[in-house]
């Protein structure tokens, strides 16, 4: 028995005749453009509109294209857990900008904080799309003709295989066939011998992998037609209905209307964050609830539910992730002519989540004589630091507010938009003396507003929690798929393809394989030999 290199050679199961030779020695009239020109009396030919898209169309359905790009794919993925996307946390972006405004600038003219809604993404989706059709169909079918064609009739000489082996015997046809179907080949039988092969499940599972590649395309192409996501922040207390006008941000899907919306609510009537007290941990982060009634329709009786990091709330397919949360101090304003003009909860943003030291702004358009526009630092855990006030701990176990007021025109009907967060002084005056450290209120302190403008009371303190809505209909299409990839991935990898051809003739038995795999020769070489065994028995 031999074991060569692992090739597939061409085997010569035939001579060139003296003629052939001849042919291919003569020598070879070289001919120019200008010489086919002249005898011809035509002028070459391009290629023509139809040879330039039969081209194109070749080269982007070619496996080197869609291999390009898939890593493009995966490459123009990666701004996408780089830099906050407004579809995810909104407020992340809005830091962004604050922090970096130049470079938040440039960042969104190519669309980095919207990677997956940009237009060369989806240049990208739907060439990666068009190529692996193009490159998988077509060799799908012809997969579908080879698993049907038989295996090929023995060659003359099966010693001259890569793999061969002869012995004397009494083995028959029929007992070699039988011998090598229950070893699972498939068996072709003629007058003195036996064909047989195995291993087309890799060719099934290449395949495999590229159609769950393609089917996993077209799941997430419908989810992002079909389906939607929104972000909301609520605060404890307050209620949720699923509609498009009760979210912050909301982006749906082209074939997505306020009719397709699930009509379910919920009230959000407590928030629990913990984190570690002491040691060198303090302050990390331990668990996170939020305690939801919910109503899956308007008829339906609420039902309770702990929302937890990775553990959404689902309603028939629709799911609602905790995604942030942060303090929401509660104030009461009343202005220079003795009204309450303002009563309630105000959402802070963090800016240290170490501290959970957050920024607070306060708008109240109603007040009079003047407008009142308030900036304000919540420490949850307050302690003096020299001359300063600053936050210890995430939790609330001191809670504080610096406030800084101002009057004037809170340019609100200017026709301009204003972001919530954020309070424009120019044009307001300084309602007493700025100080860049203010005395704290605790909660229950009230502060007089200089110039008969009112009061500001700091009442409380609640939390909010930033909820991200979704619904994908191509979420378990796309999970199927990509199972699917992982078992075609495994089979393309630890199946081999081989051949075994018997050759019976005067109690002379002669046998030889072949595998057509690259490196799979060590591993054919001992089956082989147990094939070989197999045959010899009596």
């Amino acid at each position: 028995m031999t074991a060569p290199e692992d090739t597939e050679a061409a085997l010569p199961y035939a001579e060139a005749t003296a003629n052939d030779i001849e042919t291919a020695t003569a020598p070879v009239e070289r001919t120019s453009p200008e010489s086919v020109e002249r005898r011809s009396g035509l002028k070459p030919a391009g290629l023509g509109l139809a040879g330039w898209l039969r081209w194109g169309w070749r080269t982007l359905t070619s496996m080197r294209t869609a291999l390009i790009l898939l890593f493009l794919f995966a490459l123009a993925s990666i701004p996408g857990s780089i830099y906050p996307q407004r579809g995810v946390d909104p407020g992340q972006v809005a830091r962004y900008f604050q922090d970096s405004p130049t470079a938040a600038k440039w960042l969104d003219r190519f669309w980095l904080f919207d990677v997956f809604s940009a237009p060369w993404f989806a240049a990208i989706y739907l060439l990666l799309f068009v190529s692996l059709a193009g490159c998988v169909l077509p060799r799908a079918m012809l997969h579908v003709k080879e698993i049907r064609r038989k295996p090929p009739a023995a060659p003359r000489n099966l010693l001259r295989l890569p793999y061969g082996e002869a012995f004397e015997g009494d083995l028959t046809v029929g007992e070699a066939a039988a011998r090598l179907r229950r070893k699972r080949f498939r068996v072709v039988t003629g007058p003195d011998w036996v064909a047989a092969e195995k291993g087309y499940l890799r060719e099934t599972g290449n395949l495999l992998f590229h159609l769950a590649l393609l089917a996993l395309l077209f799941a997430v192409g419908a989810g992002a037609l079909y389906g939607y996501r929104g972000n909301v922040l609520v605060v404890e207390g307050d209620g949720f209905a699923n509609s498009v006008a009760a979210y912050d941000r909301f982006i749906p899907g082209q074939r997505v209307s306020a009719e397709s919306l699930e009509p379910f609510s919920f009230t959000l009537k407590d928030f629990q964050a913990t984190y570690v007290a002491a040691g060198a941990k303090q302050g990390q982060p331990l668990d996170f609830s939020a305690m939801l009634s919910v109503q899956d329709s308007p008829t339906s009786a609420p039902r309770e539910f702990d929302l937890k990091v990775n553990d959404p709330l689902d309603v028939n397919g629709t799911l609602t992730y905790l995604i942030g949360h942060g303090y929401a101090p509660t104030f009461k304003v009343t202005d220079g002519k003795g009204r309450v003009a303002y009563d309630g909860a105000v959402p802070c943003i963090p800016e240290s989540q170490a501290t959970f030291t957050s920024e607070c702004v306060i708008k109240i358009p109603d007040a009079e004589p003047l407008q009142l526009g308030f900036l304000g630092r919540f420490l949850p855990t307050t302690v003096p630091n020299g001359d300063a006030w600053v936050s210890v701990f995430p939790g609330a176990a001191n809670p504080t507010v610096q406030i800084f007021p101002f009057g004037g025109d809170l340019g609100l009907d200017s026709g301009r938009p204003q972001s919530v967060y954020q309070l424009d002084t120019d044009g307001l005056k300084p309602l007493g003396k700025m100080s860049a450290e203010p005395k704290p209120l605790a909660v229950g302190d009230t502060l007089e507003l200089a110039d008969g403008a009112g009061k500001i009371q700091f009442t409380g303190v609640k939390e909010w929690i930033s909820l991200q809505t979704t619904y994908d209909p191509g979420r378990v299409p796309a999970l199927l798929a990509a199972t699917a990839a992982v078992l075609g991935l495994v089979l393309a990898l630890t199946i081999r393809r081989r051949r075994v051809w018997v050759r019976v003739t005067d109690g002379k038995v002669a046998v030889g394989g072949l595998t057509r795999t690259e490196g799979g020769g060590a591993a054919f070489s001992a089956e082989f030999a147990e094939i070989v065994t197999m045959l010899r028995e009596e």
